[in-house]
Parts: structure tokens; C-alpha cells; sequence
């Protein structure tokens, strides 16, 4: 599709653009946490993008070309496809967060509240909380400030050194006054050592005293000191609290102003949603709120939708340019819990309903262990809405079994090797092993690219995105270290054949360090998270070795990949 500047033009004039095809709309709304883009969703998104790559009403770098800035980024977009009030087919599209530093572009839906509106209340609070920020930074860098906390450095440390010097002097003359009685003590003269004595104990005496009074100037000077400090603080403090107290109240008026509609007409605030947990940064901005809220409003029936990243991935996620993704659940599900309530949505595909449930096979067993596979879409321990799992099937084929049984686990999505101990005595002797890195694995994986090298190390510090839980993402400041070992064995027609030898365990390690730029930048074949789904995800453990925990043998275990 070529795209003119009439139809640019055209497309800015309205936040409903018609969607004109003969595509049945999908009996289902799409289930918006895991989803497949329906073909009316896949047309939308491809008027979409070449809308984004012809207008010119705006400017945003994605980060295509270099060089690249600190203002280089990605975005996510989202389209709605709906049913007008006329039974037509149109669309509605939306850009979560800010997009060319507006919330608010022609052809685009806007936001359930625009927080950024010149004369709105936010921006008043955020000018007064401005106020307020400059009024601290004037009195925290202020010269009475800095001079009370130098006087007060200052007599402290006058006090310390005086009172250390006082000590030493009192210490010598203690000893001198001991050395002179022992002498006299010597001498025999009692006479003269109880006359001496005497004179010995009122020094002592008048030297104690003489101290005490030092310790109290000194202790005086030091309240002087530190009570010029506190009026300075006193008055930051103030300040501080001030503007604490304005930030939540701004901020419990913001939660108040985001409400949402269903298709019910019903209205609820991010802070009735959220209940008593505070509602994370961002919430309500996302594509997929902003596009239920404005076909609710305008009478639309939503009939399936998606979001895709568009531009350079951000430095810590994992998100490829062009890319379907699902909404993100920390900011997203409770809100699109209420909004999609009473409409029928797509089963989540995640635990498609099937016949026979993957199942283990047992590779080895004696006394101790038991060495089973897991097969891929089997959980390794029970799910919120999955109870398949190798635990589960474990305990029913071995219902005498001890212990916790689960020692480590695999991904729903990776196939391979699982050890299951039998005893606490082998489960504790394994896990062991595990917490001191002895025991040795190997994964296989298909990567979708190329790769120059054919081997490195990969040290790239991972944690979960607490707003988008399971995924994780790259982070130096919070995440654990995570360290991967890969070796390329082979490639043919762009899929590279790798092992992975992990020499930590993080949650989804290898699928992290696989996609990111920063590691291979090459997403595990069929990862639905990383990269592109499949008909399954091509990673598989293996092989491992460690030592028995009855025999103290070294023994090993191999299964070829099923890919």
C-alpha cells in the first residue's frame, strides 16, 4: 500500500477510521494477555504503520537510523477494531505513554485523562510541588545551612581532640601517682606514704572533677551548635513535609480523575481498581485502556485488538520492532478486568485445553533419584490455572515419595532432563549441588540470526518487570547476576544450532540473554515471549552430570532435542 497525502491527511481527521473488508469479525473478543492477531487486527496495524512511516505531522526518533540520543526510543501502538453504531467496520488506534512528546496527536484516541492539559489541575500541583523543589534546593544549598553544619563538624571534632588530649594527661598522672606510692610503700616511711596518700587522692579527686567540667562545656558548645543546625533543618524539614503531603494529595486526586467504562456504562477510578494498592506509575496510559475507554464512550462494540512495538528495543526489555505483544499485566489486568467485564473473550491459549496432558518419562531410577523428561507445555509445579505439572504427575505414579520433590525446575516451554529425589537425604545432597554451581548442564536451542562468533560468555544482570510479570528484563542497578556460557554448533538458512552452558540459574536465563541486544540478540526459536511464536519453543536441557547422592559417583545424562 502507497500511501498519498490526501490519505495521510484524511487519516488525522478523525479518531475512527473506516476498515473496509470482507473478513468475518471473530465471534470472541481477543483475550488481551495472550493472543494470536486476528486478520481485521493484522489490516488495521497495516494501515497503522504505513501511516506512521508517511505522515508528517510529527516527529519521534525510533531509533532506526543512527546516531542514536538519549531521546531514541521504541513505542507501542495499539489498534481496536470495532463495530460502529451504523453495523460498519472501523478502527481505532493509540500509543501508550507519550508519543513526540504529547499525549494527545490528530488521528489517535485520546487519553482517559489528560494529565498534561495546560490549565488542569496536575499541572497547577506540579507547578506548586516545582515551587516547593526550588525552595529546598535554595535552603540546601544555602550558606546558614552549610555554616551550622561546619560549626557543628567543627566543634565536635574540637571536643574529640581536646577531651582525647584531657584522657592522656589524666592517664600519665595516674600512673606517676601509682609509681610514687609503690615507693613509698618501698621506703617503709608510713608516716609519709599516709600524708602522701592524701595529697594523691584529692589530685585524683580534683582531676575527675576537672574533666567533668570539660565534658560539660563541650557538651554545651555542642547543643549550641547543634541547635543553630536544627533551625535550618527544622525549616527544610517543613518544606519536605509540605511537599509530601501536596504529592499525595495530588496524586490521590490524579487516581481519582483516571476512570474507566465497560461496556456497561459502569465507572470505576484506578483507585477503586487498584483498591488498597497503590496503582504502579503509568497505569490507565497503556494503548489498550485508552482504546476500550473511547469506544465505550462513543457507543462502539470492540471486536478484537493488538499492540506491536515499533522502533528500537529500550535497553533493558526485550521488545523487536514490528512485534504483536500482549498487555502488560501489572498496569493493565485489573484495569482491563473491569473494562472487559461481561464481554466474551478468547480462551487464554497459554493451557489450551487438550485430551491427554503432556507426560514424564522416566529415563533412570534407584533408591535415591528419580531421572525423568519433561515434555515442553508441561508446568514443572502447579499453576494458578494449570494443576498439570511434574509434581503432580510425580506423586501420582510415587505417592511414598519424600520430601519436596521439586529441586529444580524448567520453563512451561523448554523440554528436557529433570532430577527428582526420592529421599530428603538425596533431595538435600542435589540441592547442594545446585546452590554450589557443581552440577553441570547443557541446553540446545535454534536461534532465529546469524551469529559472527562461535563461542562467548554472556554477563548481562537480570530481574522480573514488575509490571509485566513473567517477563523479564536487563537491569544493573536491581538485577541478579546471570551468566551464560554458548558455543554455536551449526547454521542453516538464518537458524543458528547453540548450547547454552548456564552457569547460574535465573528465571528464563537463556531466553533473556538469547534476545537482548546486549547478549545474542537472536530470540530462541518459537519464545512467544522474546521473540516469535512457534509450534513450540526450540530449547532443551539436555544434558547434566553431578554427583549421586548416595554413591557420591559422577554419572551423567543425555536426551537428544526433539527439534
Amino acid at each position: 500500500m502507497n500511501w498519498n497525502a490526501q490519505q495521510v491527511s484524511s487519516w488525522e481527521h478523525t479518531c475512527v477510521h473506516p476498515l473496509k473488508s470482507d473478513i468475518l469479525p471473530p465471534e470472541k473478543f481477543t483475550y488481551p494477555f495472550h493472543y494470536e492477531p486476528h486478520s481485521l487486527t493484522l489490516l488495521a496495524c497495516d494501515e497503522l504503520q504505513h501511516y506512521i512511516q508517511h505522515q508528517q505531522a510529527w516527529s519521534h526518533d525510533f531509533g532506526f537510523k543512527p546516531p542514536y540520543s538519549s531521546f531514541t526510543s521504541g513505542k507501542m501502538f495499539g489498534v481496536l477494531v470495532v463495530e460502529t453504531t451504523n453495523r460498519e467496520l472501523a478502527y481505532l488506534a493509540a500509543f501508550s505513554g507519550k508519543l513526540a512528546g504529547s499525549v494527545n496527536l490528530a488521528g489517535f484516541v485520546p487519553p482517559v485523562f489528560d494529565m498534561l492539559a495546560p490549565e488542569g489541575f496536575y499541572r497547577r500541583g506540579e507547578e506548586e510541588l516545582n515551587l516547593l523543589n526550588r525552595e529546598i534546593e535554595i535552603l540546601e544549598s544555602s550558606p546558614e545551612l552549610k555554616a551550622a553544619q561546619q560549626s557543628l563538624l567543627a566543634v565536635e571534632a574540637a571536643a574529640a581532640l581536646e577531651l582525647s588530649q584531657a584522657k592522656q594527661r589524666f592517664k600519665e598522672a595516674r600512673r606517676q601517682r601509682a609509681q610514687l606510692r609503690a615507693q613509698l610503700e618501698a621506703s617503709g616511711d608510713t608516716i609519709l606514704l599516709k600524708s602522701e596518700s592524701i595529697r594523691l587522692n584529692e589530685e585524683s579527686r580534683l582531676q575527675q572533677l576537672a574533666y567533668k567540667d570539660l565534658a560539660r562545656i563541650w557538651k554545651a558548645r555542642r547543643l549550641e551548635a547543634a541547635g543553630r543546625l536544627t533551625q535550618q533543618e527544622e525549616k527544610l524539614q517543613q518544606l519536605r513535609q509540605n511537599r509530601k503531603c501536596k504529592s499525595n494529595a495530588l496524586q490521590d486526586l490524579l487516581f481519582e480523575e483516571y476512570r474507566f467504562l465497560n461496556q456497561k456504562c459502569e465507572e470505576k477510578s484506578l483507585r477503586s481498581i487498584f483498591q488498597e494498592v497503590v496503582p504502579p506509575s503509568g497505569a490507565g496510559d497503556c494503548a489498550a485502556p485508552k482504546l476500550l475507554q473511547f469506544a465505550f464512550r462513543h457507543g462502539l462494540r470492540p471486536l478484537c485488538m493488538g499492540e506491536f512495538w515499533w522502533g528500537k528495543s529500550p535497553d533493558t526489555e526485550i521488545r523487536l520492532h514490528g512485534h504483536f505483544y500482549p498487555a502488560c499485566r501489572g498496569k493493565c489486568k485489573p484495569i482491563l478486568g473491569h473494562m472487559l467485564d461481561g464481554i466474551p473473550q478468547e480462551p487464554n491459549t497459554v493451557f489450551e485445553s487438550r485430551e491427554h496432558k503432556p507426560q514424564i518419562e522416566i529415563i533412570h531410577e534407584d533408591e535415591a533419584l528419580l531421572v525423568i523428561y519433561k515434555p515442553e507445555q508441561l508446568l514443572s509445579v502447579p499453576g494458578l490455572t494449570e494443576q498439570s505439572s511434574v509434581l503432580e504427575q510425580v506423586k501420582q505414579i510415587r505417592p511414598n515419595i519424600e520430601g519436596p520433590v521439586i529441586v529444580h525446575r524448567l520453563d512451561l516451554a523448554t523440554s528436557g532432563i529433570m532430577l527428582i529425589p526420592k529421599t530428603m537425604r538425596a533431595y538435600i545432597a542435589i540441592q547442594k549441588q545446585f546452590i554450589d554451581r557443581s552440577i553441570e548442564k547443557r541446553y540446545e536451542a535454534l536461534l532465529e540470526g546469524s551469529l559472527e562468533l562461535d563461542r562467548g560468555l554472556i554477563d548481562l544482570p537480570i530481574r522480573v518487570d514488575l509490571n509485566d510479570r513473567p517477563r523479564q528484563m536487563v537491569c544493573y542497578e536491581y538485577g541478579k547476576q546471570a551468566i551464560t556460557k554458548w558455543e554455536k554448533i551449526e547454521e542453516v538458512g538464518g537458524i543458528t544450532r547453540v548450547y547454552f552452558y548456564p552457569q547460574t540459574g535465573r528465571t528464563h536465563q537463556l531466553r533473556v540473554h538469547s534476545a537482548h541486544k546486549l547478549g545474542l540478540n537472536a530470540p530462541i526459536l518459537g519464545d512467544d515471549l522474546y521473540g516469535n511464536k512457534s509450534t513450540r519453543m526450540m530449547l532443551h536441557a539436555g544434558w547434566i552430570r553431578f554427583n549421586h547422592p548416595s554413591t557420591c559417583e559422577r554419572v551423567e545424562f543425555n536426551v537428544p532435542a526433539p527439534f
